[in-house]
């Protein structure tokens, strides 16, 4: 099976705090990979490598067969990676539909061009109205997003990140501050979103991790200190000692 996402080497420096130290990584295409480690572990330095926040102090990035190594975040998006962010990241006074909508349009084609309505562009409205529906917040669509109630929030925020159509998807602690119940609602959404897609996920419920991954790799001071099937990570001894406690089950 190709890798939809490697990172060869990889780090980086603030100053002479080394964050993340070497790390090497192949995410397989088509597979649903948690990145799990405690607090200042660097998975946020991670993330931000790799959708191009950050630029690495060394070592490579590849998208597929691209190498993303440096690039701008924009043009990592228009390659096929998208992300979330673990504060909420929406336009909260644009409407639910609009904030949708406007991740659809370079994704189907359209560039600006101030004598266009986008309003009258089918391809763009049947989309958006797809992911909507798909999202369940179709009969919230006119609301203000900043209305919506944070578990809602969040779905739109997975909305806007599909809407671009990328098939690499990152999405940091896309659970925190929910209640079990609005949990179990995202996991199936995340489930239902990234069928057919690639997923990165960061996620501290450990619950979420074993229901979704179908690998974990632990992150640790920097570096990857295992990698493999959630079974395989509940036996190491190395990640019990260094992440859930020795003798965790």
């Amino acid at each position: 099976m190709s890798s939809a996402l490697t990172l060869a080497g990889l780090r980086k420096s603030f100053g002479a705090a080394e964050i993340i130290r070497g790390v090497d990584l192949a995410v397989e295409d088509g597979e649903r990979h948690a990145i799990i480690g405690p607090n200042g572990a660097g998975k946020s330095t991670l993330y931000n490598l790799i959708s191009g926040r950050f630029p690495p102090s060394a070592g490579r990035i590849h998208l597929y067969d691209t190498d993303i190594t440096g690039k701008k975040a924009f043009d990592i998006n228009r390659l096929g990676l998208t992300r979330s962010f673990q504060v909420t990241n929406i336009f909260a006074r644009l409407s639910v539909l609009d904030n949708v909508r406007c991740g659809c349009l370079y994704a189907l084609g359209h560039r600006y061009a101030w004598w266009k309505l986008v309003g009258r562009l089918q391809d763009v409205n049947e989309q958006t109205a797809s992911i909507l529906r798909d999202i369940g917040l179709w009969e919230k669509r006119e609301l203000p997003a900043g209305l919506l109630s944070y578990a809602d929030q969040r779905a739109l925020e997975l909305g806007i990140a599909i809407a671009g159509g990328a098939n690499v998807i990152l999405l940091d602690e896309p659970t925190a501050g929910m209640s079990h119940s609005e949990v179990e609602q995202a996991v199936s959404l995340i489930r239902r979103i990234s069928e057919g897609k690639t997923l990165v996920i960061v996620e501290h419920d450990m619950g979420v991790v074993f229901d979704l991954a179908d690998r974990i790799s632990v992150l640790v001071y920097g570096e990857i200190i295992a990698t493999g099937t959630p079974g395989e990570i509940r036996a190491s001894t190395a990640v019990q000692e260094a992440y859930l406690g020795t003798g965790a089950s």
